[in-house]
């Protein structure tokens, strides 16, 4: 195994963790702008339809993706500056 990818692992855990808090902060945001309230709807919540459950997971989701594979790719790219190779 590379050193370098093995010096990432640490590296690749704490983005992932900011990159959680990242997409959450975003998806607030983001369903703010759409519904206009504070939170998302939950899977079980029984007040709220299946289309608006079902939208909010998507968003949700999609949010998430995005945000981790760009919070990835920067960290990727950065390793190779430090050390000359990419990790993966």
């Amino acid at each position: 195994m590379k050193a370098s990818k093995i010096g990432y692992k640490p590296v690749g855990m704490a983005l992932g963790a900011l990159s959680g808090m990242i997409a959450g902060m975003a998806f607030k945001q983001a369903w703010k702008m759409i519904e206009g309230e504070g939170d998302a709807p939950g899977a079980t919540d029984e007040d709220r339809s299946w289309k608006e459950i079902l939208v909010a997971a998507a968003l949700q989701g999609a949010i998430f993706a995005v945000v981790k594979a760009a919070v990835d790719r920067s960290g990727a790219a950065a390793t190779r500056r430090v050390t000359g190779t990419w990790p993966a």
